[in-house]
């Protein structure tokens, strides 16, 4: 396992860092999102995965749909990206008005309500118009829509269980909740903080902390789904939807997790429940997933769709976007450590698995920018691109810009 050297030593870690992929900055980025903010159909439908031809070309989907704020999103990074490094020749970022571009896909996400079946997923929808807020903080638009989406994540609350729903059943007091959901709270955040509803952050700091009472293992690794009867508040089954099994570790749950636990500082995008509540056990919870997913992964340091998926018959499925997703929550975690070796643990890590990830899912002839994702393998959408691993793909290289750690071409 390579956690060996990584972890176990991690207080002797040197603060000299991995070379960041060159890919990471390739003009290629910029043409390819261009190419389809240009090629979104009318009316408005959004990418989520390539198909599995050689073209790798992506597969549409109506706004209604959970991944429906990657796109949108993803002109925001790259504005981020232009501010942060200008537009030369060598970063193509001069092609386009990346902000215009972004404002108007997002517009397609303003008509969707709770009838359009969204549930949950309103904290991913919220995320271009987070981004717009930071930088037009008065931007009334903006702050509709996340009012809007809070009060639709807050409406499917529990007292009695302690969570938001996340997936809808048959059977009312079947109550289903996804570990992915721990990324979606952050829109009742930032609610709170536009409208001084404090009632909105107890939801969300109470779903977080029913969260690490069930979905965590000892181990620090995680189930999918939990399954609670909505009339008496107990767990009544722990299950995987995405997964190898009902015992197994879901990579991209796991990065999620991370992910949701131990976000960025600023009130900017993501939401951070260790910053913006103080509360340490988020912090704890975050390294002891972080910790878990850097321990389980395998000697060639590529992520698969899950920890203890078999690995025949070969090749086992890797998830390119369960990779970008952890190498953005690894650098987040890191800005939160007070020493230089735990923040050098965690940096190493994603710099790691950033490196491992580009070389093997960097694809210049696919319409997306990677390869290798696992959309979802009991579904058999596999070895893809994925809308938001690309997102979190351009994230992390700003990310690194951001913190010293990588310089624009």
């Amino acid at each position: 396992m390579f956690a060996a050297s990584l972890l176990l030593g991690a207080l002797h870690i040197s603060s000299a860092y991995a070379v960041v992929p060159a890919e990471l900055f390739s003009n290629l980025i910029p043409q390819k999102v261009l190419a389809t903010y240009q090629a979104l159909p009318n009316p408005i439908q959004y990418p989520q995965y390539t198909d599995t031809t050689a073209a790798g070309k992506w597969l549409y989907f109506s706004p209604n749909t959970w991944t429906s704020g990657f796109f949108p999103v993803t002109g925001y990074a790259l504005n981020t990206r232009k501010q942060l490094c200008g537009a030369t020749p060598a970063n193509g970022l001069g092609s386009g008005d990346w902000l215009s571009l972004a404002r108007s896909a997002s517009t397609g996400l303003l008509s969707l309500d709770a009838s359009h079946g969204i549930g949950h997923d309103v904290g991913f929808i919220s995320f271009p118009f987070v981004e717009e807020l930071a930088l037009n903080p008065t931007n009334q638009t903006a702050i509709g829509a996340i009012n809007r989406f809070a009060s639709m994540l807050a409406a499917r609350f529990s007292a009695k269980v302690g969570c938001t729903r996340s997936w809808d059943a048959t059977d009312p007091t079947d109550f289903q909740v996804i570990i992915d959901n721990m990324m979606n709270l952050e829109v009742l955040f930032h609610s709170a903080d536009l409208t001084g509803n404090s009632t909105l952050r107890t939801i969300a700091t109470t779903h977080a902390d029913t969260t690490m009472k069930n979905h965590i293992r000892a181990d620090g690794s995680t189930w999918h789904v939990v399954e609670y009867n909505s009339t008496t508040g107990l767990v009544i089954k722990k299950r995987t939807a995405q997964g190898f099994s009902d015992s197994s570790t879901w990579s991209r749950g796991q990065a999620w997790g991370i992910y949701g636990f131990a976000n960025s500082a600023s009130f900017v995008h993501e939401f951070d429940m260790y910053r913006l509540t103080k509360n340490n056990s988020y912090l704890v919870t975050a390294r002891k997933l972080a910790t878990y997913f850097l321990n389980n992964l395998p000697a060639d340091g590529i992520v698969p769709w899950d920890f203890n998926a078999p690995l025949t018959p070969a090749p086992r499925p890797a998830d390119s976007s369960a990779a970008t997703l952890v190498v953005n929550a690894l650098l987040l975690l890191s800005q939160q450590e007070s020493t230089q070796a735990a923040k050098d643990q965690w940096i190493n890590g994603a710099l790691l698995v950033l490196n491992k990830i580009s070389a093997l899912a960097w694809r210049p002839s696919f319409q997306s920018l990677l390869s290798n994702g696992t959309v979802n393998k009991p579904a058999n959408i596999v070895s893809t691109g994925i809308v938001y691993g690309d997102y979190y793909y351009i994230k992390a290289g700003n990310d690194l810009v951001t913190m010293g750690l990588a310089s624009c071409p």
